[in-house]
């Protein structure tokens, strides 16, 4: 009989090598799921992991990995502080939105004023509207003990509806004709996060990498990020060695929905352009991939950032010169979390065969 045994301690190997296993069963049996819907297996993972950094036109898709990578690194960094804690936030995605909303909705205030001053205060409403919506969450659970899965996965949906309401109503270009959706920030110069548009280089992009910096500083060099790792390794540890509970609440998920809305406020003034109906990636959401992928650690999630934001590039590519469906792509990024979670269950547990008596 086949049962599994918990080890005494988690194989470090195994934690280091399951992604990477991970991303391989990914491949095999996304060319699988390709070849059932009658696609040439091999030519379709070539497209996704090969031509966007190798291809012929890879000179113009090796910037959009940057452009892609951006928003899963803020966002998934966020997460992870709470995930190591045990403090689970799923609505990255509200929170996503509403740092978007709140960031152009400060920008559009000033429109067509020029200065300096103006994007700075963007960015502090994009990561003050993330840092409000991640806090509802909190002060619920510190408060009354709700779960902090459902009450943020809800909010999402709330914020998906403001933000239709504010495409439709308040931030709605007044130019637009009557066309859903705000002014374009391409054309304000003050309230674009574009570097570099050409390039592909905007502001969200250093923010990531400081994210990743602080981070790493946080979780390792700090008494915070000590009881952090503390309370998600040994929680009863962590209430004998004084560790304050509330506080750590608050912090993970204001951080976290902080980081989020920065993610939506620079997306919207660059990448995305606009407020508009559609303007909800689903990143908050992928975000939760990233952070288990690249191990809850930052230059882990920096590394699953860019590999996740190759299989959005590489997808592009495969649906429109493979004719590949949207929606296996999504499936295709679905087979990654799961196989992941699936073999994070042999890091504390090994495969053993019992005899009937015995067991």
């Amino acid at each position: 009989m086949i049962a599994l045994e918990k080890r005494p301690t988690p194989s470090r190997a195994l934690s280091l090598s399951t992604p990477i296993i991970a991303v391989i069963i990914t491949m095999i049996m996304g060319g699988l799921l390709f070849s059932v819907l009658g696609k040439n297996p091999i030519e379709a993972i070539r497209t996704i992991f090969w031509d966007p950094v190798f291809g012929e036109f890879a000179f113009y898709y090796r910037p959009q990995l940057l452009v892609k990578a951006a928003p899963l690194v803020l966002i998934a960094i966020g997460l992870s502080l709470g995930f190591k804690a045990g403090i689970w936030n799923i609505g990255a995605e509200g929170q996503y939105i509403m740092g978007a909303i709140c960031g152009a909705a400060v920008g559009l205030a000033f429109y067509p004023t020029e200065s300096r001053l103006i994007f700075p205060l963007m960015i502090v409403a994009g990561a003050l509207g993330g840092w409000a919506w991640g806090m509802i969450p909190a002060l619920l659970k510190v408060r009354f003990g709700t779960n902090e899965i459902l009450v943020s996965l809800m909010l999402v949906y709330v914020a998906d509806q403001l933000l239709a309401s504010m495409s439709l109503g308040l931030l709605r270009n007044p130019e637009g004709m009557g066309f859903p959706g705000s002014r374009n920030f391409s054309d304000f110069a003050a309230g674009s996060s574009w570097i570099n548009e050409a390039a592909g280089l905007h502001w969200g992009m250093a923010f990531a990498f400081i994210a990743v910096i602080f981070s790493y500083i946080l979780l390792n060099r700090h008494i915070l990020g000590f009881n952090i790792r503390l309370t998600g390794e040994a929680p009863r540890a962590a209430r004998f060695a004084g560790v304050n509970p509330t506080r750590l609440i608050l912090f993970c998920l204001g951080t976290s929905g902080a980081l989020a809305g920065l993610a939506g406020f620079f997306e919207v003034t660059g990448p995305s352009g606009q407020i508009n109906i559609d303007f909800a990636s689903g990143y908050g959401f992928t975000a939760i991939i990233v952070a288990f992928l690249g191990r809850l650690h930052p230059v882990g999630i920096l590394l699953a950032a860019l590999l996740m934001a190759l299989t959005y590039v590489g997808g592009d590519l495969a649906q429109g010169n493979l004719g590949l469906p949207s929606a296996a792509i999504q499936v295709f990024q679905g087979m990654l979390l799961f196989f992941l979670l699936a073999l994070d269950l042999l890091t504390n547990y090994r495969v053993v065969l019992k005899t009937k008596g015995a067991a």
